[in-house]
């Protein structure tokens, strides 16, 4: 049995969801989004809740269970509020820029780097952060890690691009041993 699986999703005033051919079409304020159900589970609707439970007893059921039940939440989340990511640029001469559809970083190296924005996901950009924003927690932080991936964080000075939030465990550079005046 999943723990996870067994909790019901709350549906939210100004979203509705809708269940055809095993897919699961949500609509809300931001947009709408669809999961695929996989065949051995079944989904319940009832006014204000969605439940997930298994159609038949496999082996696979468990594994599918609880991970459908993850990826419907994101859904109902992402059409009613959006998912957010921050990225935080640090070392000196870098800088990160937005035109059109593009992301332009100047991150050290010869040439600039060009990132392409995929559709449905926004970018707001403020000094050393970075905020990615969308309606779906895949794209989102999928964006967000191709970014950060660019540019890892550093160990020794600490430059490069790091999640807001995140610990950067710092190492302590050679020391000076045996050195007598």
């Amino acid at each position: 049995m999943s723990r996870i699986g067994k909790k019901p999703i709350l549906i939210p005033e100004d979203v509705t969801v809708d269940l055809k051919d095993n897919v699961l079409q949500v609509k809300g304020p931001l947009g709408e989004d669809s999961v695929k159900i996989p065949y051995i589970l079944k989904v319940e609707i009832n006014d204000k809740e969605i439940k997930v439970m298994p159609a038949k007893n496999t082996k696979q059921t468990s594994m599918f269970w609880g991970t459908t039940r993850s990826l419907i939440n994101n859904c109902v989340e992402g059409v009613k509020n959006g998912f957010t990511k921050k990225l935080i640029l640090k070392g000196v001469g870098y800088k990160i820029s937005k035109e059109g559809q593009e992301l332009v970083l100047k991150l050290g190296y010869i040439n600039s780097v060009h990132v392409p924005i995929p559709e449905g996901i926004d970018i707001e950009i403020e000094k050393d952060k970075t905020t990615v924003k969308g309606m779906s927690k895949a794209k989102v932080t999928q964006f967000a890690a191709k970014i950060k991936a660019l540019k890892p964080v550093e160990p020794y000075k600490g430059k490069g691009f790091h999640y807001e939030g995140e610990e950067v465990r710092r190492k302590s550079g050679k020391k000076l041993a045996g050195t007598t005046a």
